[in-house]
């Protein structure tokens, strides 16, 4: 019985791990709405095109429920993007890219978003390709904008 609970407590901690490995996630210094501004100012300085901006905070409110608030970002570049779809056009599913901004229990707000890499396994797009290289780089320079001081 006790080897059950340990293999089974060993199983979770892996799938937590890989599941930690697909979100990537950062704390930031602003409110949603500033930290979201932010990233929208950061994507448009960078180039790319502000596709849309949801507030899951006052569609809760629309509909008398409570949301902390709750606010994501779908943003691309054609010139990133459409690698992409070409070595996997089941990657429409996850492009245009996005990040999440929330605040936490705690008051404490951070980003999130999906690591590009996983691309790679869910839409087949070779490993190490370039153009995942290039997303998962520009996410981390246009987060990092958004929420740093």
């Amino acid at each position: 019985m006790r080897l059950l609970k340990l293999t089974a407590l060993v199983l979770s901690l892996s799938a937590a791990q890989v599941f930690a490995a697909d979100l990537i996630t950062k704390p930031s210094a602003h409110s949603v709405d500033e930290t979201i501004d932010r990233l929208a100012a950061a994507v448009e300085g960078a180039g790319a095109k502000v596709f849309a901006r949801i507030d899951h905070a006052a569609g809760a409110a629309k509909v008398d429920m409570e949301l902390r608030p709750t606010q994501v970002l779908l943003f691309g570049n054609p010139k990133l993007g459409t690698p992409a779809l070409q070595a996997g056009q089941t990657a429409g599913l996850d492009l245009p890219l996005r990040v999440v901004a929330y605040e936490d229990a705690d008051g404490k707000v951070f980003v999130a978003y999906h690591n590009p890499n996983e691309l790679s396994e869910d839409h087949g797009i070779s490993a190490g390709a370039e153009v995942l290289k290039k997303m998962t780089g520009a996410l981390d320079k246009l987060t990092n904008k958004a929420i740093g001081q």
